[in-house]
């Protein structure tokens, strides 16, 4: 009877002298395969010089005394269980369990050229501090009489109520926003010749939120105590002005009269201004270019009309910077408001110290030594110590975050550093066509796209390309969040 002496190789490993009977069914030598390795005879792939062993018979296979057969398989233990519960892929989920799934916040759905409504509303949604005075404000929808409404509240309740149901989930359609907006504004409800709703300015429509939400949402309380003991009063009469507004120091020079003294003043803001011209090509100089400009007034002591220099200082720095790009101006022949689509780079984190008065520089100084003297401790501890992975879970445990604030003013912004946290972009050639969206920080390097009822995922990259020069997504409003100092506390014993 044909008996042979053969070496099987299955892996790594080698089985000298298996020995193997040609008048027997394959499946009995399978079964000795199976008894070696441990793989399931149904599980094996024998093969000889490229033929395959069937479990019927021996087919093709020439076996001979001292030849190696190789063998393939994988023991049950070692295969993968099938899950119990079936996977479910990203493209076969509704648009609420992907929300879901990705940590998705609500998008919002385009009613007819609201693009610039919902960007706003997405990009003013980051503030944490909005968000608490909108919860607390209590008003509902008020009518004064029966006809006409009273814009303020009602356009903060609406907002407060959108910002409910959109914590709840999935997207939705701003239907009772849109309403109170353009009864309160009727120039937001202007229908164009094919009958839908015109496209808007959205820095128009965030300059007009704000001032709504600035009348009806008071001050935060500000006996809050700092660890000096120093107690904060707040100043402002709302969250707007405390956490949005800061204030200029003006000086006014009168450039042909050496004899008329200066003229100094302040001057409150809620944004400020980049400009851009043709030879701005950063953000900081486009708002550097506005803090000294020349203007024509009435000189007291000419008796006529003298151009002035007018400089213009921040002497306080709110928590949140908002920074409106000036990309659009008026055309006269089309009469429309054409748009400049320069590229104008702006950072991820923001220094505004330059930007200060010498006063509030010397207040700024203390909070940025403390940033400085961390950042030193953190190289220094990433220089001792080698594993790094190490290195970062003991930073992350055991922080406290320090106030951003002035102790003695609340909303306040105590470093001058700012991150970027909300870009409003604008595509297209006109403030009134085209599309707006809003880009917001998720966490980290993630940010989110909010295009009207698509939210997507993106990264730090994909903001910083939306600086212009193209027909992509321009940058129109940028708003910047205070960067916070973490501090590790003491272990105590």
């Amino acid at each position: 009877m044909p008996l042979y002496t053969i070496k099987v190789k299955w892996g790594k490993e080698l089985f000298p002298n298996v020995e193997v009977n040609t008048d027997e069914e394959p499946m009995l030598f399978k079964a000795q395969l199976f008894a070696l390795t441990g793989v399931q005879p149904e599980r094996q792939k024998v093969m000889l010089k490229g033929t395959s062993l069937k479990d019927e018979d021996w087919g093709n296979m020439k076996l001979k005394d001292g030849v190696t057969v190789l063998m393939m398989g994988s023991k049950e233990e070692d295969v993968p269980i099938e899950p119990t519960e079936k996977p479910l892929f990203l493209e076969d989920m509704n648009e609420s369990e992907l929300a879901t799934a990705l940590d998705l916040p609500a998008g919002l759905t385009n009613l007819g050229n609201t693009c610039y409504l919902n960007a706003t509303v997405q990009c003013l949604k980051t503030v944490p501090e909005l968000r608490e005075a909108l919860k607390k404000f209590s008003g509902g929808l008020a009518t004064a009489g029966s006809s006409s409404l009273v814009p303020a509240q009602s356009i903060t309740a609406a907002l407060r109520d959108l910002y409910e149901t959109m914590d709840k989930g999935s997207s939705l359609p701003p239907l009772v926003l849109v309403q109170t907006l353009h009864l309160a504004f009727p120039r937001f409800a202007e229908k164009s010749e094919h009958g839908g709703f015109q496209q808007q300015d959205a820095s128009e429509c965030w300059t007009e939120l704000v001032r709504m939400l600035q009348q009806k949402l008071p001050a935060k309380d500000g006996a809050l105590t700092s660890e000096d003991g120093a107690q904060s009063s707040s100043k402002q009469r709302s969250v707007i002005e405390q956490y949005f507004g800061g204030t200029f120091d003006t000086e006014l020079k009168c450039v042909e009269s050496e004899d008329e003294p200066p003229t100094k003043g302040k001057e409150d803001f809620l944004q400020l201004s980049c400009f851009i011209s043709t030879d701005v090509k950063y953000m900081h100089s486009g708002l550097r270019s506005k803090m000294q400009e020349q203007i024509t007034k009435l000189s007291p002591t000419l008796n006529r009309d003298a151009v002035y220099t007018k400089t213009s200082k921040i002497s306080r720095l709110p928590a949140y910077l908002t920074v409106q790009f000036v990309r659009f101006y008026y055309k006269e022949k089309e009469a429309i408001n054409a748009k400049i689509l320069k590229d104008v780079k702006f950072p991820l984190d923001f220094d505004a110290f330059e930007l200060c008065s010498s006063e509030l520089q010397s207040k700024l100084t203390p909070m940025r030594d403390r940033f400085k003297e961390h950042e030193d401790s953190l190289l220094e501890e990433q220089r001792s110590v080698k594993d790094k992975k190490d290195m970062g879970d003991s930073i992350k445990k055991n922080v406290k975050q320090e106030p951003y604030w002035f102790a003695d003013d609340l909303g306040s912004n105590n470093s001058g550093y700012y991150t970027l946290q909300a870009v409003l972009t604008h595509r297209g050639r006109s403030s009134s066509s085209g599309h707006y969206v809003a880009w917001v920080r998720q966490k980290g390097d993630t940010w989110l796209k909010c295009d009207d009822d698509v939210v997507s995922a993106v990264t730090s990259e994909d903001v910083l390309k939306l600086s212009g020069g193209g027909d992509w997504h321009c940058a129109y409003v940028l708003l910047y969040g205070p960067r916070i100092l973490e501090t590790p506390i003491p272990e105590s014993n």
